[in-house]
């Protein structure tokens, strides 16, 4: 796994999360990726919906829930690229509606508007 900068805004450096298949499968998988951005001087990570284990998109199982509560926890934003209709849960697109209010996550459809 490789981090592709971008330069958000003066002073707010995003790390793209470059690599195939999942990256985040775990809470702990997720706190690696934290942290090694974190230590890399980075201020948001950018991660896109297939780098993400399917059961963070199942509400039930709580990791969404684990790994957000994380990324706020330690002022590290969170942009998640995809596209969200692929999982029609009424309860995911309230949460995602919700986070997208806070500061620090943020679910987006392209690179474009992670950047914004």
């Amino acid at each position: 796994m490789n981090f592709i900068p971008h330069q958000l805004a003066p002073g707010t450096l995003v790390a793209e999360i470059e690599a195939e298949g999942i990256v985040m499968g775990s809470l702990e998988e997720a706190l690696q990726v934290l942290g090694d951005a974190y230590y890399n001087g980075f201020d948001r990570v950018m991660v896109r919906v297939e780098q993400l284990n399917p059961d963070f998109f199942d509400l039930s199982t709580g990791l969404a829930g684990e790994i957000l509560q994380k990324f706020a926890q330690y002022r590290m934003g969170l942009i998640i690229v995809g596209d969200f209709s692929q999982f029609p849960s009424a309860s995911l697109a309230g949460f995602i509606r919700e986070s997208n209010k806070g500061q620090h996550i943020r679910f987006v459809a392209s690179l474009e508007e992670g950047l914004k």
